[in-house]
């Protein structure tokens, strides 16, 4: 929420307007050890243990001593998603892609367009880069992936527009046609297709991005990989587009411990899709216990399901967190609506059932 700037000491130098007029982001960043974590969209079960194997043969005093190498890594990573090295850069997260990108391709003044509601880093460093934002909003309750009225929202002033497929919080997606139909009308700016979920939803526009040269197209591994602690992710596009984005991006800012990790988690892909099926058996179990609580819901093609709790929104995340249950309320941004990440079937059930006796009190 926005409110008034902090009261600064007497000398202090004022920040960049955009700065001062930006609401701070406040996610929480404490008091979730231990409990079933269903606020944030990670995998609930950890990641590959090859990963840790991998991290625990590299770990040692000398190879901390030195700056990140990612000649190996890139080659590893650009044969599993299909591309050559030259097409992507490693980033500190999704989060750090959306700031590359927007630091490589957004001025002062500049319009972003954006979906609402969305993944709040895209306005973060819109802001903080000092565009002109606008936004098309998906309409409730269905909330359907807004086509037609994106399309209408472009015109020659649009700089810029970010996108999640499928998108957070809603879960709702766009069809591979639905984006070329996008990027035809956006020949004259950039388009970043987040698409952090793309293993629960199967669709991806990164077999374009030779072929369409304003296309931009990111991953994470903080999702079905398990590895959000390590802060990784990749940002894809035409290579010439990433020798730009290599100008604006600090040359070690994924570390190397995070690129051991994903060369490992790449090379488990039995992980990988073991856990996808569990997660989307567990989301047909969610949606079914939800419909039967009569609880309405957003059909989702990512790994959470919004759901739509009225006026008890607020108690129910407070009542599941008394009984170590964290689930995220949205309803600053989508009112009413909580959503729930999905986790395995024996979490689900375990969601389930405190929340019915919450909701039949």
């Amino acid at each position: 929420m926005r409110g008034k700037p902090p009261k600064l000491p007497r000398g202090a130098i004022q920040p960049r307007p955009a700065v001062l007029a930006m609401a701070p982001y406040s996610p929480p960043t404490a008091g979730r050890t231990g409990k079933l974590r269903l606020d944030f969209n990670e995998n609930t079960v950890g990641c590959s243990p090859r990963v840790i194997e991998a991290l625990a043969q590299a770990l040692d005093a000398a190879s901390l001593a030195v700056y990140p190498e990612y000649g190996d890594a890139k080659q590893t990573i650009a044969s599993y998603f299909g591309v050559r090295p030259e097409q992507f850069v490693f980033t500190n997260g999704t989060d750090e892609a959306i700031q590359v990108f927007i630091n490589t391709y957004v001025d002062d003044h500049q319009e972003v367009l954006l979906l609402k509601p969305a993944y709040a880093m895209y306005r973060f460093y819109a802001e903080v880069a000092g565009a002109r934002i606008r936004e098309v909003e998906y309409a409730p309750p269905g909330m359907e992936f807004p086509l037609d009225a994106l399309i209408e929202a472009i015109t020659p002033e649009t700089r810029a527009i970010l996108l999640a497929n499928p998108n957070n919080p809603t879960g709702t997606g766009v069809s591979l046609l639905g984006i070329e139909r996008i990027l035809h009308r956006a020949r004259k700016c950039v388009v970043l297709v987040d698409e952090a979920y793309f293993e629960f939803s199967g669709v991806t526009a990164l077999g374009e991005i030779e072929r369409v040269p304003n296309l931009f197209v990111s991953r994470t591994f903080s999702k079905v990989f398990g590895m959000a602690g390590m802060r990784l992710g990749c940002l894809f596009s035409h290579e010439a587009n990433v020798r730009l984005l290599h100008k604006a991006q600090s040359p070690y800012s994924v570390n190397s411990l995070a690129v051991i990790a994903a060369q490992a988690a790449v090379a488990d892909a039995d992980y990988v899709r073991t856990y996808v099926a569990e997660v989307l058996a567990a989301r047909e179990l969610l949606c079914y216990g939800l419909e039967k609580l009569g609880i309405r819901y957003i059909p989702s093609s990512a790994n959470f399901v919004l759901g739509s709790f009225g006026a008890r929104a607020q108690e129910v995340c407070k009542s599941l967190g008394a009984q170590a249950i964290l689930v995220r309320d949205r309803s600053y941004e989508a009112p009413g609506c909580v959503r729930i990440t999905v986790g395995t079937r024996e979490q689900t059930r375990r969601l389930l059932e405190a929340l019915e006796k919450i909701w039949q009190r």
